[in-house]
């Protein structure tokens, strides 16, 4: 695992250090992918100046669940977000090559054209969350700040984890880019909004099956002091970090099965 960190750093430094040759477009586009994931937010506020609570959430609550669900995307979208070119490189033959060094391949993917600028998206994320955490008048506990912190970690690995099943996925398709999109950027708008103006089904779905309801809507329900209007397990409220650590391992063996299975296009 340390050396996999190191490698890490070491190929992402090198495109960091490449990008920063022309900063004038690094800090553009930095600026850009911020005011661009913004766009979403200033439409749910808009949406707030003609009704006052949406699925019984006001727009401070709903900031809440915003900032949680952009910081975790954000998160995964810098560290591993790559891992979606990979249908590109087993079409061109190129993961070969990946497959041969002495660095794991799922490193590789991840760090290779590492780009510094999707910091603009956390950036965003986090504005909203602190405006939200302010604006809700929350009445703080240790626990709940606990809560609150497990919950940005528990959420960028649940992403994160995302983004590798649909790459170990693309393993197999030659390519599924946008399959994979539907998940994790699909995923992250599903849950920037209550899941309470959703049917029970989709509710359970991303509970039981794709445990995106983790990433904010039950350690926000547990914050806000909400109940759950679908009655589910009040463990729930503090299970995002059992969540995202199976989430974790189903799609680590997700990964090194799609690599096993394989075949090289022969280019």
């Amino acid at each position: 695992m340390a050396d996999s960190i190191r490698a890490f750093a070491v190929i992402a430094g090198a495109w960091v250090r490449a990008s920063m040759t022309y900063r004038a477009s690094f800090w553009s586009l930095a600026v850009g992918q911020a005011l661009f994931t913004l766009v979403d937010f200033v439409a749910i506020t808009i949406m707030f100046s003609h009704i006052d609570r949406l699925g019984g959430f006001d727009v401070a609550q709903v900031a809440l669940l915003y900032g949680f669900s952009g910081f975790a995307l954000g998160v995964a979208d810098l560290l591993v977000g790559n891992v979606e070119l990979l249908g590109r490189r087993v079409r061109d033959g190129s993961f070969d090559a990946m497959l041969v060094r002495p660095v794991a391949p799922l490193v590789q993917v991840a760090a290779d054209q590492f780009a510094l600028r999707r910091l603009g998206r956390i950036v965003s994320a986090v504005g909203v969350l602190g405006w939200a955490l302010v604006a809700t008048n929350i009445d703080w506990s240790i626990t709940k700040v606990a809560v609150a912190v497990a919950t940005l970690v528990s959420g960028s690995v649940i992403f994160c984890s995302v983004f590798v099943l649909g790459s170990a996925f693309q393993i197999l398709a030659g390519d599924a880019s946008e399959m994979m999109n539907a998940f994790t950027y699909g995923g992250n708008t599903l849950t920037q909004y209550p899941l309470s103006i959703y049917p029970s089904e989709v509710v359970k779905g991303v509970t039981f099956i794709l445990p995106l309801a983790f990433v904010n809507w039950y350690p926000a329900l547990y914050i806000l002091g909400v109940e759950d209007p679908f009655d589910m397990p009040v463990a729930f409220h503090f299970a995002s970090p059992v969540a995202a650590t199976l989430l974790a391992a189903v799609a680590a063996g997700c990964w090194r099965a799609g690599v096993r299975r394989y075949r090289s296009t022969g280019s």
